[in-house]
């Protein structure tokens, strides 16, 4: 019989509804019923695409034994991180403050208070590798609850009043980041950078650094660091012929790790729209800056990989694939679908088409991954192959991966996730003269718009099928739409984008900001956690601290705003303490303040939209630049940027702005690319 998470929004906890585990979802009836029944709430956090989550789900909350001891002894409350990533930050900081790291599937056990006591993430079924069963951690938690109920509540309140007394991060005292701050930065992640494989760092597990490749990008134009973009190029091509990148779908894995000394590289076979959209519009980024026809595949094929599938009937992006899928003996295997064998590619292409797909793709006889299997990567010792054979052995290799059982995907639809998207799929579209991606872009704002921002332009955090979900947006979301939303707004001409961007943006200002000038993860009239979350540091998106950041800058270089550019310049005085320190963690952060440091630009392009001189104005590659673009006295209703500035002799005219000064207008597009660094 189903459980109450049978009428959630979220696939994940919809995955746990026939678990025999009584859940409940993250509400206040859920800690009711603890302080009524007088036992310990016991929260589980995951994701769809998280395979230990799956383990731990099949291993502990589908056994029938266990559900019954934690349906006696806990309530239990299952969420998902992706809907809630306040409930999840609050929680990881202290599990991360309690025991030096985290992870998911997350495990707390908690008050009824929601005070925090036990921590860990996944718990095996039987004692191994030094941690208890999942089951003995119960009977562990049920015993001090029921023994030790004063000691339990002193740790308790003890773990709430260290995570409430953290110092709050400041705003802008420290000032604006300059020159040495971002000069210190650049050195930083010189050090770690491996010339000769292209990765950063030396561990085994790589992660792309999507906000970092944009600030070496920035950083190369503004000042013209040839070693910037050597990484920046050098990290793309890595990842580009790496197993990270699908050789054969397009897209992007979550990450890639080394299994065995002097191995191969495998992934991490979730696919997330996050990765995807914001690498997708960092290789369109490196073809705008280098023409490299290598950029402008994986960018377009990236692309392509989510429309085609990752697209709802809704005109939204879904949140991820799944890394395990169903191999041929009908057990779930975590990157089934997407591994080969020498033998099966012979089986597809034939003995001599075979031999060449192994050669090309690193598909060796005794394997690079398990059991023989391998997976697919451009090894450096390749030799350049005829371009329409491999299309050829491509397209034939991807039909017959068609006929395998496809992961599964969490299709509902994150605020944030999409503005990445649109933001890419605008930009590629116009660089590459797609407009069916554009229209794709466009769709999705759309569908932010219609569901997630209803009548009151309050964004709500996810919706599937339509149906809006009942989490209010965090910073992120209105940080990646509004940025999403401005692109859009650059590429298509429409000022509709840009004042819906201001709606998003004066929240922001309203609800997000403190009087230092710092930011929160949630607005001031959100559900109160045991403490309010703040980090201005990236995970594997941009920080919604530094994404509010940028699109407040970009806002108020469109409309000439003196509030956001002041809460802008607030909100990055955190980039000047931690740039130098941790470049790797405040990637996007050091990419917006090229862009301060740069102007931005403010390109007014009065003409039609579409045209040489604007197209010209979208590959300028001058650091977080804005662009206006349309014709006669309407446009300067949309956009303030082209107000009283006409064409100049019946030509299309390209005006450029920056720190309150001003070139001569141009109709000439050699003169506007020089200009814009293009």
């Amino acid at each position: 019989m189903p459980n109450r998470l049978a009428h959630a929004t979220s696939p994940y906890l919809l995955q746990h509804a026939d678990n025999p585990v009584d859940w409940w979802q993250w509400e206040p009836a859920a800690f009711e019923e603890a302080r009524r029944r007088n036992v310990p709430v016991f929260l589980s956090v995951g994701y769809s695409s998280c395979h230990w989550c799956h383990v731990l789900a099949h291993e502990s909350f589908e056994d029938e034994t266990t559900a019954a001891y934690m349906n006696e002894h806990f309530v239990s409350v299952k969420v998902d991180r992706e809907e809630r990533p306040d409930v999840d930050a609050v929680y990881m900081e202290a599990v991360q403050a309690a025991t030096g790291q985290g992870g998911w599937p997350m495990s707390v056990f908690m008050t009824p208070d929601g005070e925090p006591f036990y921590f860990g993430t996944y718990f095996p079924p039987a004692p191994r590798h030094g941690l208890p069963s999942f089951h003995q951690v119960l009977e562990g938690v049920h015993t001090a609850w029921t023994s030790r109920r004063e000691e339990v509540g002193e740790v308790a309140e003890k773990i709430t009043r260290d995570l409430a007394a953290r110092e709050l991060v400041s705003g802008a005292g420290d000032g604006l980041p300059g020159e040495a701050e971002l000069a210190q930065a650049l050195l930083g992640i010189s050090r770690e950078y491996d010339t000769e494989s292209g990765w950063l760092g030396g561990g085994d597990t790589k992660f792309p650094p999507s906000m970092l490749i944009e600030f070496l990008l920035r950083h190369h134009t503004r000042t013209g660091s040839d070693g910037a973009l050597e990484m920046a190029e050098g990290i793309c091509d890595a990842m580009a012929r790496s197993s990270l990148f699908d050789q054969l779908g397009g897209g992007f894995h979550r990450y890639v790790l080394r299994q065995r000394p002097g191995g191969a590289l495998v992934p991490h076979f979730e696919k997330m729209l996050y990765d995807n959209a914001l690498l997708c519009r960092v290789y369109a980024h490196v073809w705008r800056a280098t023409g490299s026809e290598q950029a402008r595949r994986i960018a377009l094929e990236t692309a392509d990989f989510m429309v085609r599938e990752l697209r709802t009937t809704e005109g939204g992006y879904a949140s991820a694939l799944d890394a395990d899928s169903e191999a041929e003996d009908g057990s779930h295997v975590e990157g089934a679908c997407y591994v080969w064998t020498a033998g099966q590619l012979r089986e597809v292409l034939g003995e001599e088409d075979g031999a060449f797909a192994a050669e090309y793709f690193g598909v060796t006889e005794e394997g690079t991954f398990e059991e023989g299997s391998s997976v697919l990567q451009l090894p450096r010792t390749a030799q350049e192959a005829d371009p329409a054979r491999v299309a050829g052995v491509r397209a034939r290799l991807l039909a017959a991966r068609g006929q395998r059982v496809r992961p599964g995907r969490d299709d509902k639809i994150v605020a944030a996730w999409n503005g990445l998207v649109i933001a890419a799929l605008a930009e590629t579209g116009a660089y590459f003269e797609r407009p069916d991606l554009i229209e794709r872009a466009t769709e999705a704002a759309d569908l932010l718009v219609r569901v997630h921002m209803g009548e009151v332009a309050r964004l709500s955090r996810t919706s599937r099928d339509g149906r809006v979900g009942g989490h209010a947006g965090v910073l992120e979301d209105y940080g990646d739409v509004a940025e999403g939303f401005l692109a859009l707004a650059s590429v298509t001409g429409e000022g509709v984008w840009l004042e819906f961007a201001g709606f998003l943006l004066d929240i922001v200002l309203e609800r997000f900001t403190g009087e230092g000038g710092q930011l929160y993860d949630t607005a001031d009239d959100a559900e109160q956690l045991i403490r309010r979350p703040q980090d201005p540091t990236d995970s594997a998106t941009p920080a919604g601290w530094t994404a509010a950041a940028g699109a407040l800058l970009s806002y108020a270089a469109h409309t000439g705003s003196e509030a956001h550019r002041t809460a802008a310049e607030g909100a990055l005085g955190v980039v000047k303490a931690l740039g130098p320190r941790a470049p790797r963690f405040i990637g996007w952060g050091l990419a917006v303040a090229e862009a301060l440091l740069d102007g931005p630009r403010e390109i007014a392009v009065a003409g039609p939209v579409g045209g040489e001189l604007h197209l010209t104005a979208l590959l300028g590659r001058a650091p977080g630049a804005v662009v206006a673009a349309g014709e006669g006295e309407a446009a300067g209703t949309e956009f303030p940027l082209l107000v009283d500035r006409p064409m100049v002799g019946g030509a299309p005219t390209a005006y450029v702005c920056r720190h309150f000064v001003c070139d001569a207008p141009t109709t000439d597009a050699q003169e506007l690319a020089r200009t814009l660094g293009g």
